[in-house]
């Protein structure tokens, strides 16, 4: 027995040594060099200054810059998506009088995904759950849905922060207000003696959103300083497209689709609040349904621009 035992440990070892010695003549691991962004001493977010001198505050936006900026198949993404609709976006948020760095709410809230539907029911760029939709004048049911309709969606939800505004004088406030609810918000404000949501005590997921929404707007508006580098040519381009005004029932888009020139995939492709292959309409409301035009659907003739020069090396 104490034969065998002996003979068993120096196979043992020798395996184990033998082990060792291959690993030791393995190639070393070159990691690939990681650098943290710089968080600035304070932003500028809807026109205000927000100092970042608090060290909640600093750590807060240090983690979302790190996060956005090494997700780099999401925002490199967002960023070509922009391209897409951003003009669009822009004119809208200017029309109903609302600051511009919304847009970065936008790329937050759906990542630019217009068919965006989240586990909470939200949908659309917007991100509106369908009480929400309904109560600021969106049409929400199977055939329909204006969560959707990036016209209208937009201008819902300039109403919705136009409105938390007025309440908190603050856009840090508006747009937490915008992930837990205005009537979370005001109450929190009030029973944390605050001024502003930067100040309170949240569930994390609404504590992190404003600086989610700083990170994305430092990110995007200068991506080659965070490693993103692309060309002009590989931005998503806005789609031209002339309307059709429907304000009777459809019985197939299928069909009417094929009348106007395009197919089913592409027609809900640019009406995504189309829902069904048929339209009801008994009240005889009037949609505007967008057909593109030809030369925006080939990469050939659909051109090249770019809505903000900062985004590509050219």
């Amino acid at each position: 027995m104490k034969t065998s035992t002996t003979i068993a440990a120096i196979i043992l070892g020798s395996a184990i040594y033998g082990a060792t010695d291959i690993c030791a003549q393995r190639t070393p691991v070159t990691f690939s060099e990681v650098y943290t962004p710089s968080v600035p001493s304070s932003v500028k977010l809807c026109g205000e200054t927000i100092d970042l001198d608090p060290v909640d505050r600093f750590e807060r936006l240090d983690r979302e810059l790190a996060s956005i900026a090494y997700t780099h198949g999401t925002t490199m993404l967002i960023i070509k998506r922009a391209n897409q609709y951003f003009p669009e976006l822009s004119k809208l948020l200017k029309e109903n009088n609302v600051p511009q760095d919304l847009l970065y709410l936008a790329c937050v809230e759906s990542t630019l995904n217009p068919r965006a539907y989240s586990p909470a029911k939200a949908a659309g760029l917007w991100q509106f759950i369908a009480s929400t939709a309904k109560q600021y004048g969106l049409e929400v049911n199977d055939e329909i849905d204006e969560r959707y309709n990036i016209e209208k969606a937009t201008a819902a939800a300039a109403k919705y922060m136009k409105k938390a505004y007025a309440q908190y004088g603050n856009w840090p406030s508006v747009m937490a207000a915008y992930n837990g609810g205005m009537a979370r918000i005001s109450g929190e404000l009030d029973k944390q003696d605050a001024d502003t949501s930067l100040d309170l005590y949240l569930v994390e997921e609404t504590t992190r959103y404003p600086y989610r929404i700083m990170a994305m707007k430092m990110i995007m508006e200068n991506p080659s300083a965070y490693g993103f580098h692309l060309r002009d040519d590989q931005l998503y381009q806005p789609r031209k497209y002339r309307v059709v005004e429907v304000n009777g029932p459809v019985e197939s888009w299928p069909k009417w689709a094929a009348k106007q020139g395009i197919n089913y995939s592409i027609l809900r492709e640019e009406n995504p609040w189309i829902r069904a292959k048929k339209l009801t309409n008994k009240l005889g409301k009037t949609y505007k349904v967008r057909i593109p035009l030809p030369e925006s659907l080939s990469r050939k003739t659909a051109g090249t621009k770019t809505f903000n020069p900062n985004w590509t090396d050219r």
